[in-house]
């Protein structure tokens, strides 16, 4: 055996020895081990069976000046699972209250001629008051609302003039017939599942290498490493390695027994390409990692450090925010960030089984900034710790 064989050898076995240890270490930390299970397990389940941003049973309290038999008919349009008529009431005045206390999210007030102005032909019209404290259902109740009041009003119109039934087929008419792909039947928790999950897996890629890189300047243990004779490199490698490890084994899980066991979400594409994208980005991500643990003197400090990182990386991944509605200016650094590629590459395989051929762009360019940040990780911890 030559010097480079016995060279690489040792280097191996220092590895091995040092992963092992860093397993070991992590099950000793209890509250972090509790909090990566956490995470696998209960956050992603709560996330997606918790969050929905589906309109359901959004309350609808009625003023009818009418009482006619068209003014109940409209009112029995809005119906679940969409709505829930939570009572009628006779005063105006009464409607801001309502829906400043929270006790009804839109107040419908019809007028006193409603039918009569119907039946003669007349225009009409209601008044639908929407609490918009959540835009997203507050949109979603006014849109509906109008889809129901506009499509009540052409009814009544065609009965009016009597092209019901056969005489309205030869009366030209454009049909709105369309599909909805990837998530046909627009169910939440798909998207909410997933995007929990790519979070998670970016949140413990920064935090489990920093957290065990300060554990050791918290007990001391990093100078007797430092006059090992290990490089900065052979320190901090196994940390990623075996964090790396340990993320994959909970992402594995997830996948198997909350994903799809719990809410049968799909994985279309291949979970070898999503294993593999997920071990580069975690690789890559601890970067960010490094840089916080040169800086933390404690735990303390690193959470807070990671906080500062991790939040502007998750509203820049477009998850929450589309990029279409971002400014010019911010859409640039949403393109430099490794999760808004991550997530575009995670929905891809799970939703609509994209594979490499598909996919090459986003990985390369989420592999080209990932490796700019782990090099830039690195060299700061060489700086600090090369001595």
């Amino acid at each position: 055996m030559n010097l480079r064989d016995k060279s690489t050898l040792i280097w191996l076995r220092r590895l091995s020895a040092l992963t092992a240890k860093e397993f070991i270490q992590l099950m000793r930390d209890g509250i972090l081990a509790v909090f990566i299970v956490y995470t696998f397990t209960a956050d992603i389940y709560l996330a997606a069976s918790g969050v929905s941003l589906q309109l359901k049973d959004a309350a609808m309290v009625v003023l009818d000046h009418d009482k006619s038999a068209l003014s109940r008919e409209l009112v029995s349009r809005f119906k679940s699972p969409d709505f829930r008529v939570a009572g009628q009431t006779e005063r105006e005045d009464g409607s801001v209250r309502l829906l400043d206390t929270g006790e009804a999210m839109l107040f419908l007030t019809l007028p006193p001629d409603f039918q009569d102005s119907l039946v003669a032909g007349r225009s009409t019209s209601v008044q639908m008051q929407v609490d918009t404290t959540n835009s997203v259902l507050g949109f979603l109740a006014s849109s509906y609302a109008a889809q129901i009041v506009g499509g009540f009003g052409l009814e009544t119109a065609i009965r009016r003039l009597g092209l019901e039934g056969g005489s309205m087929e030869n009366v030209p008419v454009i049909r709105d017939d369309h599909r909805v792909w990837f998530n046909p039947n627009q169910n939440d928790a798909w998207f909410m599942g997933i995007s929990e999950l790519l979070t998670i897996i970016t949140l413990l890629a920064i935090v489990l290498p920093a957290a065990a890189m300060v554990r050791e300047k918290e007990r001391g243990t990093v100078e007797q490493l430092l006059v090992s004779p290990l490089s900065p490199f052979q320190i901090m490698f196994p940390k990623v390695v075996s964090m790396t490890g340990v993320i994959l084994a909970g992402t594995l899980f997830s996948i198997l027994f909350i994903l799809q066991g719990m809410f049968h979400i799909p994985v279309k594409g291949s979970l070898t390409l999503f294993f593999a994208v997920t071990a580069l980005y975690v690789f890559t991500t601890a970067g960010l990692g490094l840089l916080i643990s040169t800086l933390a003197r404690n735990l303390a400090q690193m959470g807070m450090m990671t906080i500062f990182i991790f939040i502007p990386m998750l509203f820049l991944s477009g998850a929450w925010t589309p990029p279409e509605a971002m400014p010019l200016w911010m859409k640039g650094f949403m393109l430099v960030s490794p999760l808004h590629h991550y997530i575009d590459i995670g929905f891809s395989i799970f939703l609509k089984g994209s594979n490499l051929t598909l996919l090459w762009r986003p990985i390369l360019i989420m592999g080209l900034t990932g490796s700019l940040i782990f090099a830039a990780g690195m060299m700061r911890f060489r700086r600090q710790f090369g001595g």
